[in-house]
């Protein structure tokens, strides 16, 4: 990934209108991830292995945490200003994203046998569904779990400054082999 990064430039001009508003929708997606991440965290931190946890933003998918993830590695490579290479690496993520959340399935689904079929019969993988929203009344809400998550999705805000460095060094020494749109 690295290597395209470095390789690869933005077929769109720098400041040019189409850049900008990549760059900026990024960086609304960043800010959704890390705080859909740490809403995430809200309900489930402490209780993933103990109970299923089915209610707040795993009401409307079985694994929210993980399409927040997704949504912040689209905001985070919209910094590179190429849609393509957005669109390639987020690809990439989901197939990771998949591969893990089956793995989790064989385990919830022997964890938690019954539960489980009747959760995520009607529960969406990764596409949320609202109609399915519901809640309890009260949250027991560890801190220190909230306060890392946060700052676990840190490095998706760092593809900002990250990406600008790299757009500079396309424009200067170190000029991309091939630009895409």
């Amino acid at each position: 990934m690295l290597f395209a990064v470095l390789t690869v430039g933005s077929g769109w001009p720098e400041g040019s209108w189409v850049r900008r508003v990549i760059g900026e929708a990024g960086i609304l997606l960043i800010l959704t991830a890390i705080v859909g991440r740490a809403w995430c965290s809200l309900y489930i931190g402490g209780r993933k292995k103990s109970e299923l946890v089915q209610d707040g933003p795993y009401s409307l998918c079985r694994n929210p945490l993980y399409s927040f993830s997704i949504i912040g590695t689209v905001g985070a490579l919209a910094q590179t200003g190429s849609l393509l290479l957005t669109l390639a690496f987020t690809a990439v993520t989901v197939l990771i994203f998949m591969t893990v959340v089956r793995q989790e399935e064989v385990y919830l689904s022997r964890a938690f046998p019954e539960a489980y079929e009747i959760y995520a019969r009607p529960t969406p993988r990764f596409l949320p569904d609202p109609r399915l929203w519901r809640t309890s009344q009260e949250l027991t809400v560890r801190p220190g779990l909230f306060v890392r998550t946060l700052l676990d999705g840190l490095p998706f805000l760092a593809a900002w400054p990250l990406f600008e460095f790299i757009g500079r060094l396309h424009d200067g020494p170190l000029p991309p082999l091939m630009r895409l749109p």
